[in-house]
């Protein structure tokens, strides 16, 4: 049985890579947040649910009022739509809350279809990038992915999370059953004897942590400092 998975891995963009995607993350956040306060506005103001084909449309005025938008690729803005209306999707099914809008210290990604990227020789390349990605690969893929998204967190690292398919291989049935009993000296200890340690990483690190706590409540908020503490 066919199934999809994502894999994720750590890149290194070059300088050039570098400035494409923080262009690709600004223009991606704008047409968010630009959208999403015409929704919101339509909404409250006049009683009108913007659909989303009414976004697309909208989009292309959009590239035209602001002309930098025409600097990256357009799949990226388009996908960007396609997210906030599954966003609202979820928010008119209960299971979400209402679509925020992105901050541009926050957490940055956008997702690629097909049409943005492609994989050649085992490497990916994206769309106005000559050269590929510089992937620290930990696994091979089980196959061409279906579509990217490509992230940058708060401190600065990238990451591209890629959507494959794999086949789905029901695990051998097993009569043997183990007890598990949790403990302090050890983390937990099975019934047949094993043994797992204990590393305690929280006592390991916790004065370190302190002082970086101390540190980031010094800094002032919404500045760069804070973003990078």
């Amino acid at each position: 049985m066919n199934q999809k998975r994502a894999y994720k891995e750590r890149f290194y963009p070059t300088p050039e890579q570098e400035r494409l995607l923080a262009q690709s993350f600004g223009c991606a956040r704008f047409v968010y947040n630009n959208t999403l306060r015409f929704r919101t506005d339509a909404y409250y103001k006049d009683g009108q649910s913007i659909s989303h084909s009414d976004a697309e449309k909208r989009l292309v005025s959009l590239k035209k009022e602001f002309p930098f938008l025409a600097d990256v690729s357009s799949v990226i803005l388009q996908q960007t739509l396609r997210d906030q209306q599954e966003a609202f999707k979820n928010f008119w099914a209960g299971r979400a809350k209402y679509p925020k809008f992105k901050k541009r210290h926050s957490r940055q990604s956008m997702r690629l279809t097909k049409a943005a990227f492609s994989v050649k020789s085992g490497q990916l390349f994206i769309a106005k990038s000559k050269d590929p990605l510089n992937i620290r690969w930990s696994r091979d893929l089980p196959s061409e992915p279906s579509s990217i998204t490509i992230s940058k967190d708060r401190a600065g690292r990238y990451f591209v999370s890629m959507l494959c398919e794999f086949e789905s291989k029901p695990m051998p049935v097993s009569t043997k059953a183990v007890g598990i009993d949790l403990g302090l000296t050890d983390l937990f200890i099975t019934s047949d004897g094993n043994k797992s340690g204990n590393p305690r990483y929280t006592r390991r690190y916790e004065q370190k942590l302190a002082y970086l706590q101390r540190q980031l409540a010094k800094k002032q908020k919404g500045s760069n400092n804070r973003a990078k503490a």
